[in-house]
């Protein structure tokens, strides 16, 4: 079996499993979105009806799952993808109707205060959100008792405790691996501005071996895609789930 149709996994991502695994290929943009966002909404509460920021949505495969699959209106906004872009791949899911693409920065967010009933960021959080200040800045945009969900990188101890990257991570990915946290650290991170309360934080189950088949199956699918990938595969399964995998955190807003 290819990696490409080892992707449709019923048994673990049952959700995710309706989506043809090309289609999400195509719009890659780091690690399987949809496992991770399927993964991290058991932790969340999201209902029909529910106005959702998806932060840093990339080429808009996250954003298509939430309104598809919960029945929320979502407000997907990324810097490094076009609005028109992203409108293109919602129209094309059908849910042009009920997600809004916006090209916005994540520390200038266009946005009303309380205007969100919850935050979700797959894969994107690490780049902007590890600053003293971001949480109480995007605290601000959630209504009173709003979620906050978060699938980013993580590292089952701290870089600092290391005392140095892993030099199989530091080789792919340098310095980024310093903003790839545990889940403690994310709840600690959170709770010490007393703007919400975490409900969960922890390490995805077998998170390294998810990104790895999805890393297996890029390579496969994209042009070049063994070259440009070939770094990030090694870098896996050297560390074979020893430092590497996903922190999957949620909150409310106090």
């Amino acid at each position: 079996m290819t990696a490409v149709n080892r992707l449709v996994r019923p048994d673990r991502y049952p959700r995710s499993a309706r989506y043809d695994p090309t289609w999400l290929l195509d719009l890659d943009m780091g690690p399987h979105p949809l496992w991770l966002l399927e993964d991290l909404a058991q932790d969340l509460d999201l209902r029909p009806g529910m106005r959702v920021l998806d932060l840093g949505s990339g080429k808009g495969a996250s954003s298509v799952f939430l309104a598809r699959e919960y029945g929320v209106h979502v407000v997907a906004a990324d810097w490094w993808i076009s609005a028109e872009e992203a409108s293109a791949v919602f129209a094309a899911a059908g849910v042009g109707d009920r997600v809004e693409a916006v090209r916005a920065e994540a520390h200038v967010l266009p946005f009303d205060k309380a205007s969100f009933d919850a935050v979700v960021s797959i894969d994107a959080f690490e780049y902007f959100g590890t600053s003293d200040s971001y949480v109480p800045y995007l605290a601000q945009f959630l209504r009173p008792g709003g979620q906050l969900g978060i699938a980013t990188p993580a590292m089952t101890c701290e870089v600092r405790e290391l005392g140095a990257i892993p030099a199989h991570i530091k080789k792919v990915v340098g310095g980024e691996a310093a903003a790839w946290h545990t889940p403690e650290w994310w709840r600690f991170h959170w709770e010490i501005t007393e703007q919400v309360t975490v409900t969960s934080a922890r390490m995805q189950e077998e998170g390294w071996r998810d990104w790895l088949l999805w890393t297996q199956a890029c390579a496969e699918h994209q042009p070049h895609g063994q070259a440009t990938h070939q770094p990030v595969i090694d870098m896996l399964t050297a560390d074979a789930g020893e430092y590497l995998g996903f922190a999957l955190v949620t909150a409310r807003k106090d």
